[in-house]
């Protein structure tokens, strides 16, 4: 049977796979650590599992309309009004199975054959592979360390071609959980403004942010820029909700109409169930997120200064999402008793086999000097995780 040549191009998710292969070795006895995979490992407030309970109970288990139940919709609206300063309508909202279908959607009615998508570099992969999925072109544009992985104005400017549609912004970033501040959006917003470049903003890790500093959404800078964006977020990452898949997005209403249609030829609703959930999440007790941001603060604290202490590693200081970004370039050229160690992959590779320790190889976000780590696991596990990175670093020569 022939593949179409659009799947024969995608490449599968590596952070999928470190983790599949970390089970993989768990489930055959081997006690691994993983620090790859983006997902809380605190349980989903009570309150909101109790929602759902009740939707099942009272028998509201059929389709709802395609982009999301009105109840979640005004939830959504209410969240966004109250939180990041932004009005939308019911017809402005679309509610997925998981943002990353909001982000598939979103790619698959701005982009076309030839169109180009700035993708700041570090990225994540899903970003790299949906642009590419939509038929258009990724222009990677690498960001600098010194500069927080935060593209600036001017580099944003250089990168824009007549082709030039869309451009992606992640804020907080996955993966090095760079935030960008309101002078900084305003500045690119003004470029995209002036070149009619439409924005994807994924803003899915809003709430996890540290050392006083305050989400902004690029749709909050200016009336023409909202009318310009489609925001996207869900509750997976916030509420503990990864399993739930609800995430949505916000769009002028003609961008949520094609988005809508779409997706009722693809998944149709998302699950009733779940989205009754959501609402729990929304307009119900915030103390469960905030506890658990006050956690992987602890923890991020933990892991920076560890990791900043072991020679030749440089691990800057995210401010938001919940991973490090460690640049371990310094270790490339040594070897483990015979086994090179020549890039992040290498590295990775060696870790998981050899310290079992799972990480994701930079190569995957499109910076090789560098492995991710995320620090939604134990205290416990992050200081025995360390500690056997540290021993594993220390046999490099």
């Amino acid at each position: 049977m022939r593949l179409a040549e659009r799947a024969m191009g995608i490449s599968p998710s590596p952070t999928l796979s470190i983790d599949a292969k970390a089970k993989q070795l768990k489930a055959s006895g081997v006690k691994v650590i993983s620090f790859g995979v983006g997902e809380p490992d605190f349980d989903t407030p009570e309150h909101i599992k109790e929602a759902a309970i009740a939707a099942i109970k009272a028998g509201d288990t059929r389709y709802t309309p395609v982009g999301g139940t009105l109840k979640l919709k005004e939830a959504i609206i209410d969240k966004l009004r109250r939180e990041n300063g932004l009005e939308y309508q019911p017809n402005q909202i679309v509610v997925s199975t998981g943002a990353k279908q909001s982000l598939y959607n979103a790619f698959q009615v701005l982009c076309q054959p030839g169109d180009q998508v700035i993708l700041p570099a570090p990225y994540w992969v899903t970003h790299l592979e949906q642009i590419k999925l939509a038929g258009a072109e990724p222009v990677i544009v690498q960001t600098r360390q010194e500069n927080g992985f935060k593209l600036t104005a001017e580099e944003l400017q250089a990168a824009i071609t007549p082709k030039t549609r869309v451009f992606l912004l992640n804020s907080p970033s996955n993966p090095t959980g760079g935030v960008y501040q309101k002078d900084e959006l305003a500045a690119l917003g003004r470029v995209l403004l002036e070149n009619n470049i439409a924005v994807i903003s994924d803003e899915i890790y809003e709430k996890l942010m540290y050392d006083g500093l305050e989400h902004v959404s690029i749709a909050s800078i200016s009336p023409e820029l909202k009318e310009n964006t489609v925001v996207i977020n869900g509750v997976s990452k916030a509420y503990a909700m990864t399993g739930w898949r609800i995430g949505y997005a916000a769009a002028p209403a003609p961008v949520a109409k094609a988005m809508t249609d779409l997706q009722s030829h693809a998944t149709s609703n998302p699950t009733s169930i779940s989205q009754a959930a959501s609402v729990a999440a929304l307009n119900g007790p915030q103390e469960p997120v905030q506890a658990m941001v006050l956690e992987f603060l602890k923890r991020r604290d933990y892991m920076l200064e560890r990791l900043n202490a072991i020679p030749g590693v440089v691990c800057p200081r995210p401010n938001g999402a919940f991973y490090l970004y460690p640049n371990v370039s310094s270790y490339f050229g040594k070897t483990h008793r015979g086994q090179a160690v020549n890039n992040a992959t290498d590295m990775a590779n060696l870790l998981l086999e050899i310290a079992e320790v799972a990480v994701v190889p930079g190569i995957a976000f499109g910076g090789d000097d560098f492995i991710r780590l995320s620090y939604a696991t134990s205290l416990e596990n992050i200081k025995e995780g360390l500690d056997r990175i540290e021993k594993f670093l220390a046999e490099l020569s």
